[in-house]
């Protein structure tokens, strides 16, 4: 089955596609561009910021959590209006925000880089009931930042690596306990780990950075199939759709030259595959 253009906007680097579940309208960012998007049907919107953003959790029908630069706010999706909710590393100007989920308990982790992948710049912070924590630090490009439908672990990459971890969670209150472990590894393979979804079943969606593809893994790791993408820099899945059946993933030009772009005329759409899993509801942020 041929991925479909969902939407024709070119970005250079599309990431953190968010399906809010009562708008039915999916969210997404072009972090280099400072902007996000939103469709719905043949609708699009785009909203630009004074600093780069990059991932989103829904709070109600009007509000999101937004994650920047330098903080996390809420943002009316109707007016335009934002609220500053808390700092995220802002007195580092080498870092950025990355990849963020919300997570079944209401809290959400968000990861931090450097605006040139600076080595172990990054971190993974997780923001619930009012307070930010470091959850990992030392990482390079991390994402992957996934959530398991038996509400037992989180996923996270450091895409330097090539290595997906598995973290096991209090599934009380979501902190991680334990020591995380290598659910995926892709090491020395073409395509590194990006962003990544957990599906209805406990299977790992996980966009492979280099290989124009989504690779699909069972929860033991094995490596179940792939739904191949018209470019390279494929960024980040999500469900989408009523049924939550179709995947939409955001894709990159960031770093080609006009000449590969020539060659990959599709690279920053951002595409669907129709039809093709069972997704999870994304979880409700609770401030």
């Amino acid at each position: 089955m041929n991925a479909e253009v969902f939407d024709s906007t070119r970005c250079s680097l599309g990431e953190g596609p968010l399906w809010h579940p009562i708008r039915k309208q999916l969210f997404w960012f072009d972090i280099l561009q400072k902007r996000m998007l939103a469709r719905r049907g043949d609708d699009l919107q785009i909203w630009f910021f004074s600093e780069m953003v990059s991932a989103a959790g829904w709070v109600d029908l009007e509000h999101l959590l937004i994650a920047s630069e330098t903080q996390l706010f809420v943002f009316n999706v109707e007016d335009g209006t934002k609220e500053h909710l808390v700092m995220l590393e802002r007195e580092n100007t080498v870092t950025r925000s990355n990849d963020g989920r919300a997570d079944p308990w209401g809290g959400f982790w968000i990861s931090t880089m450097g605006h040139q992948a600076e080595t172990g710049a990054g971190s993974i912070y997780r923001y619930y009931r009012g307070q930010m924590k470091k959850l990992f630090g030392e990482l390079t490009i991390p994402n992957a930042i996934s959530f398991s439908p038996d509400r037992k672990s989180a996923c996270y990459t450091d895409t330097a690596t090539g290595k997906v971890m598995r973290q096991p969670l209090d599934v009380l209150n979501g902190w991680p306990e334990g020591e995380a472990q290598v659910m995926v590894d892709l090491e020395g393979q073409t395509g590194g780990p990006d962003g990544a979804v957990f599906d209805a079943r406990g299977n790992l969606w996980i966009a492979e950075w280099g290989a124009g593809r989504v690779g699909v893994y069972a929860p033991d790791g094995q490596f179940l199939g792939a739904h191949e993408m018209p470019t390279k820099q494929t960024s980040c899945p999500a469900f989408i759709g009523p049924e939550l059946t179709d995947l939409v993933v955001t894709t990159a030009t960031q770093g080609m030259s006009a000449e590969d772009i020539r060659q990959e005329p599709q690279a920053g759409r951002t595409f669907v595959h129709r039809g093709v899993g069972a997704g999870q509801k994304e979880h409700q942020v609770i401030l």
